[in-house]
């Protein structure tokens, strides 16, 4: 009742479970987001260990359950109520085809692969209890969610284990420990030209910590920061010479796209900080040790003055364990993902294509790309083609290819109306070609399913939930 009471003040829109009650308060019925389907039943929850979730089944249930992982990750110390509440309005889609849906919230803000992807295990199990088991269990993943869902299917999803396929939609999938060299690259540039984060005046510390601990500094400092040196968000014409000059650089230096330049530089700043006070103790895991940059309008000075350091051997072992994907796959995993995607760049997807030939695992993945320019939502249409293809194989053993999934769009389209941009010749370059790399880390995967067992026995190993 007190769920029904909050959805009305909410004005259509799903009532997340208050994080003032009890933990563990079990599936109650709330309303539902606007736009979803006519007819379906909605419940918001918060699990024993504090994670929010939420629920939704169709009134024409298929008996099929998508459970969702989301990105991010977010940055704070709870678990957000209203997280899982806006991907469900998000990917209403996935309901709208007759799938039942349950998302976590996550049991907390921060960094933390496993952790993510065992609340993602636990909203599919609360979702058993409350409702019996479905016909066939699905993961997805959406950006650092990609990641969480993968780890779900090499974690929870062996052979007679209850996922019976996973859609991972423009993923983070180089893993933890190489995903993120381009934002230290990111991060040591654009402090050779701006010389502002830290401003000389301030206290100084080690670029790779992101920022230091118990700083202020906001989201909205960062950014009159960035405008002060690059001045991005203004037009060319009112920028200065020096503006432009130090733009360029960043830009071409990185590879990173102008559209996109702030959240990067966000996520090496404040991420950077949670992954390295909040998760490894201030430990380092990330090196630019040998790495040559290139692009600049003096590269000499460039490599000359650029920060440099070394990771810590136990901090990349513990980010790696966290976030690094062993191939180890024996699910049906269809992949989507936007070729000009400005945020996790495609080449994501030779990571994982290349991470699971390494490990012999190639036959149970499929990569399709769409010509879209976005990062957060792709075409509705493409998500029920997707999940339709995925479906078909589970059911079938029949393996789809890019060119078949591509040709089964468009009757999708004819009731979404959102368009379909399948490519379905593109094949992505490998992910040196787009992010440099360090000594030794153009072997994939990245953490073998061997020395993953062997970390697993080191007391302490990865990142605490």
């Amino acid at each position: 009742m007190a769920g029904l009471l909050l959805a009305g003040t909410l004005a259509g829109a799903l009532a997340p479970a208050p994080a003032a009650q009890a933990q563990d308060t079990g599936p109650r019925p709330a309303g539902c987001p606007a736009g979803l389907q006519a007819g379906a039943s909605c419940w918001t929850g918060t699990d024993a260990n504090g994670a929010h979730y939420a629920i939704a089944v169709p009134e024409r249930w298929n008996g099929g359950l998508v459970v969702h992982a989301h990105g991010g990750p977010d940055v704070g110390d709870a678990s957000d109520p209203a997280r899982s509440v806006e991907d469900l309005g998000r990917w209403r889609v996935m309901v709208d085809q007759g799938y039942a849906w349950a998302g976590s919230s996550y049991r907390r803000g921060g960094y933390g692969t496993r952790m993510a992807a065992a609340d993602t295990e636990n909203v599919r199990r609360l979702f058993v209890e409350k409702f019996g088991e479905p016909r066939r269990t699905y993961v997805h993943g959406q950006s650092w969610g990609g990641d969480v869902a993968a780890k779900v299917v090499e974690t929870y999803a062996g052979k007679g284990g209850p996922y019976d396929g996973a859609l991972l939609t423009n993923g983070v999938l180089g893993g933890g420990s190489r995903g993120y060299d381009y934002r230290v690259d990111l991060r040591v540039v654009y402090q050779y030209y701006c010389a502002n984060l830290p401003r000389p005046e301030e206290p100084q510390y080690p670029l790779w910590q992101g920022l230091r601990r118990g700083s202020t500094l906001t989201s909205a400092g960062l950014r009159a920061r960035l405008q002060e040196c690059t001045g991005y968000a203004s037009s060319p014409g009112e920028r200065t010479a020096l503006q432009q000059r130090n733009l360029d650089d960043i830009l071409n230096v990185t590879g990173i796209p102008e559209r996109t330049l702030e959240s990067h530089l966000r996520f090496s700043v404040f991420t950077f900080r949670d992954i390295v006070h909040e998760r490894l103790g201030g430990r380092n895991p990330f090196s630019n040790r040998g790495v040559r940059y290139s692009g600049s309008h003096d590269d000499k000075a460039l490599n000359a003055g650029v920060e440099r350091f070394s990771a810590d051997p136990a901090a990349v072992r513990d980010l790696s364990y966290d976030s690094d994907l062993t191939g180890r796959v024996a699910i049906p995993v269809l992949t989507l993902h936007a070729t000009d995607d400005p945020t996790a760049f495609v080449e994501h997807e030779a990571a994982y294509r290349d991470t699971l030939r390494g490990a012999g695992r190639d036959r149970w993945l499929v990569q399709t790309f769409t010509g879209e320019h976005e990062h957060s939502a792709l075409s509705d249409a493409e998500y029920a083609t997707s999940l339709a293809a995925l479906d078909r194989w589970a059911r079938t053993g029949q393996r789809p290819t890019p060119r078949s999934v591509a040709a089964s769009c468009p009757a999708f389209d004819e009731v979404y109306g959102t368009g379909c941009f399948y490519d379905p010749g593109f094949r992505p370059a490998p992910y040196a070609s787009r992010v440099r790399p360090r000594p030794g880390g153009t072997s994939w995967p990245a953490m073998s399913a061997a020395q993953e067992q062997a970390w697993s026995r080191v007391p302490g190993v990865g990142i605490a939930p």
